[in-house]
């Protein structure tokens, strides 16, 4: 009768995987052993394994320098990665290690922008793609790269006031790209995205605010959706009408000559997760070529702006399981030492799907559970709905630690979470650890941030002068003792 877990595990999926695999029954992750990490730094633990991200930007290059080159695509690709993803300095510098562009989407940007080439990060051909809403400090920082001497920085026009607006501030002519506000999926709360300019209004606004001013020149069509890139209906529709606007705009527009078509690759959240990544790069291509070749024009650069999929599948997070509740007949709660509420956001603003599995035990029996935060909230849970599957894990068992692994959690979590800030309930942020490989390939960790603290806490709610009068107290009891 199989009724281990990893019977379980083996009846439902393909296992091992590329990831993911069994040292007698412990789970490793890229051969990572985690319950070695578990043991070593304490749970709960966040890590960020960096090779991933570097692996799946040298993927994402070959999907589409295979697709161009079986389509004779006379253009060149440009890979940007998407920064609000993850704003970390070693994302940022793992990233960059393989020859990519960067894309904006807020003021700060702009100051790690200049970081990272003031260290020679970013080159002086490296693209700088500044989308989003642009108010005062965005401008001016925009402006301040640019007349710094950075020219392959391209705004992205939002609105019909921020041409003006850039041209009061950078000093030489300047390129620019306009974004799309595509139509929304049908099952969304409202009809077109609030990001950008019409369809229909983009000729137009051409004719009237760029075509006759000497400063600017247009570089880019700009074309995006919230759903991502997905092989159905809905985004073939919106790209094919993308590709209209395009060829309308370059037959009046000489100097536009790039199309971004922004983000939105999946990542992988299940064990059967299935994306044909090759096929959907190769048909966007052939769809852009066969719309180009049709309207007689030369086909644009293709750039893509890539978050999720670039840094998603490098995190992870190892919880403990303390305590068991049942609950009633049927539900049984484990309780993990963390929240998911602090830690994994937008598994309940969302309901994301992570995968999530057990780090150890895998040859134990296994229940069915609920697995419940520490907060005292009533959405600090993860159940079927997240996990597209009931929840199964080894029995619960007072004498036998019980540890259990979230993973690919790498973008939006910890800026979502407000990383190193106020939590809810005020439950620490774990420990954050960076896993890289030497030049021979062994692993190596380095311990990026302490679990969050009291004192840590108490400082941002305005607490900190009772605090240090308190130690100080303290040290002068000591003293006099």
């Amino acid at each position: 009768m199989n009724i281990r877990y990893r019977d379980l595990i083996d009846q439902t999926y393909h296992f091992p995987q590329e990831e993911f695999a069994l040292v007698d029954d412990s789970l490793s992750f890229h051969d990572i052993p985690l319950m070695e990490l578990a043991k070593k730094y304490g749970s709960p633990l966040k890590f960020a394994y960096l090779p991933k991200i570097s692996a799946n930007i040298q993927r994402a290059k070959k999907w589409f320098a295979d697709a161009m080159g079986k389509l004779d695509y006379q253009g060149n690709y440009y890979y940007s990665y998407c920064t609000k993803s993850s704003h970390f300095q070693h994302v940022l510098h793992e990233a960059l290690k393989n020859d990519i562009h960067i894309e904006t989407s807020s003021a700060f940007d702009i100051n790690i922008v200049e970081l990272l080439r003031q260290r020679g990060k970013i080159k002086d051909d490296t693209y700088v793609i500044c989308n989003g809403f642009k108010r005062a400090q965005y401008i001016d920082n925009i402006a301040r790269l640019i007349n710094n001497g950075h020219e392959n920085c391209i705004p992205i026009i939002d609105n019909y006031e921020e041409i003006e607006l850039l041209a009061d501030e950078i000093t030489d002519p300047f390129k620019i790209g306009i974004r799309i506000a595509s139509e929304e999926e049908p099952k969304f709360e409202f009809y077109t995205s609030r990001l950008g300019i019409g369809y229909k209004s983009i000729v137009p606004f051409y004719e009237e605010q760029i075509k006759n001013n000497d400063k600017v020149e247009l570089k880019m069509l700009h074309f995006f959706i919230n759903t991502g890139i997905r092989d159905n209906a809905y985004y073939w529709n919106e790209l094919l009408k993308c590709l209209k606007v395009y060829v309308r705009l370059k037959k009046v527009c000489p100097t536009l000559d790039s199309l971004n078509i922004g983000g939105g690759f999946p990542t992988k959240n299940s064990l059967a997760f299935e994306f044909d990544y090759a096929y959907m790069v190769y048909e966007i291509i052939n769809q852009i070529k066969m719309a180009c070749d049709e309207a007689e024009v030369p086909v644009p650069h293709i750039f893509t702006e890539f978050g999720s999929f670039t840094v998603g599948e490098s995190g992870g997070a190892i919880y403990k399981v303390l305590y068991q509740k049942q609950q009633n007949d049927r539900e049984k709660w484990n309780m993990i030492d963390s929240s998911f509420i602090t830690t994994l956001p937008d598994s309940w603003a969302i309901n994301k799907r992570f995968i999530m599995l057990p780090i150890n035990r895998w040859n134990d029996e296994y229940e069915r559970v609920l697995l419940g935060g520490l907060t005292c909230d009533s959405d600090d849970y993860y159940n079927s709905e997240q996990h597209m599957n009931a929840i199964y894990l080894p029995k619960f068992k007072r004498d036998k630690e019980l540890y259990i692994g979230f993973f690919n959690i790498g973008a939006y979590q910890e800026t979502i979470g407000g990383f190193g800030g106020l939590q809810h309930c005020l439950i620490p942020h774990p420990k954050y650890l960076l896993i890289d490989r030497d030049e021979e390939g062994n692993l190596t960790t380095t311990l990026f941030k302490e679990q969050q603290s009291a004192g840590q806490m108490l400082k941002i709610l305005g607490y900190q002068q009772e605090v240090d009068q308190s130690a100080e107290t303290n040290r002068k009891e000591v003293l006099e003792a």
